[in-house]
């Protein structure tokens, strides 16, 4: 069978079957590729990402190149995207990175670590800094071509059967967080539990585990659990401003044409601002609902806040002296922070206090 039969009649997927060596992909032939996700089709902005980005390919290629998107556990869980892009079993996936961390740490940092960068930091770092060359220099180990594709802005701080008002109430919490921010978690005497999105409510309403968090207000209403826990706490210092991630397996890539890649990479940008312009115009009347329906908020204590920034410092110097992968981005990743905090804090930081004080 020649190159251009099976591009015709299976996609790219058929190249990757057919041939070790990747075929370009001419601007005008169809194409069909699938995208797994992390999340679940009912979250329509963490799930909608995809789709929002599969609309702007197909309208800017005219329909030819179409991607279906598939909701975690329809064609693989919903922590096995990297393995399935990694070996060619769909062409492309959207997920939260710090997901993997098992695997090897330095996947959080591309997605968000405890006292990390707020969403705005986190973006110029990866477009204007040195964030996507270092984080596509480590995805090369695992055959993926990375883009920014979402950010969901600063979180919450979760669900909690009671107020947390020291450390101490904290202390044996077995409290449902995702991915990396675990490790610092049970630093501090919690006990992590990382449960996929879909699977949070039945835990907690059963009382499997005593908190939960995921993302914020908007989000959180779909999710029903307030009906379960009251007590919603701010702000998420795991979460600052976590990034969704674009992985393409890298021989698919890399036998699209210019155009396509073109094409893939603007689509994805439109995606990444378009989750977070929405979470920011929705949060804000879904907090409102959600108080309506009997959620407290409370404030972590200082007690906890500063145990936890000091147990997560510690523990990135750990890292930064047994994983040279850790340690290449990390250094850079910070080295970027405190620059950016030190401009941010006599601009947005102060402007953003005193409005806040205002009545409107």
């Amino acid at each position: 069978m020649d190159r251009r039969s099976v591009i015709k009649n299976a996609g790219l997927a058929g190249i990757l079957a057919a041939s070790a060596a990747p075929a370009i992909v001419h601007a005008q032939a169809n194409l069909r590729w699938r995208l797994t996700s992390s999340f679940p089709k009912a979250l329509d902005t963490l799930f909608g990402v995809n789709d929002v980005f599969a609309a702007k390919v197909r309208e800017m290629t005219g329909g030819k190149f179409e991607i279906s998107t598939h909701a975690a556990g329809e064609l693989m869980p919903a922590f096995g995207t990297i393995d399935g892009v990694k070996d060619g079993t769909v062409e492309m996936a959207n997920t939260a990175p710090y997901y993997y961390f098992g695997k090897d740490e330095a996947f959080a940092i591309g997605c968000a670590i405890p006292f990390g960068m707020n969403s705005r930091q986190m973006t110029a770092w990866m477009y204007h800094g040195n964030g996507l060359k270092l984080t596509r220099d480590f995805y090369r180990n695992y055959n993926i071509v990375n883009f920014p594709m979402g950010n969901t802005g600063a979180q919450m701080g979760g669900w909690f059967r009671k107020e947390i008002k020291s450390l101490a109430d904290f202390k044996g919490t077995k409290f449902r967080v995702g991915g990396f921010a675990g490790k610092v978690v049970e630093r501090i005497g919690g006990v992590p539990q990382n449960i996929p999105g879909g699977e949070i409510y039945q835990a907690l309403e059963k009382g499997t585990i005593d908190a939960a968090e995921w993302v914020g207000p908007y989000d959180d209403l779909k999710l029903g659990f307030y009906k379960v826990a009251k007590n919603y706490a701010y702000p998420g210092w795991w979460e600052g401003g976590p990034q969704l991630d674009l992985h393409i397996n890298s021989k698919a890539w890399d036998g699209l044409s210019s155009e396509y890649k073109a094409i893939i990479t603007s689509a994805a940008a439109y995606a990444h601002i378009d989750m977070q312009t929405r979470y920011d115009a929705n949060n804000s009347q879904a907090l409102k609902t959600l108080v309506a329906n009997g959620a407290k908020l409370f404030a972590f204590p200082r007690d906890m806040m500063d145990a936890a920034f000091k147990a997560s410092m510690g523990l990135y110097d750990e890292l930064s002296t047994k994983n040279p992968n850790w340690k290449t981005i990390y250094s850079d990743y910070r080295t970027f922070q405190r620059d950016a905090n030190s401009w941010f804090r006599f601009t947005e930081a102060r402007y953003d206090s005193f409005m806040q004080n205002q009545k409107l």
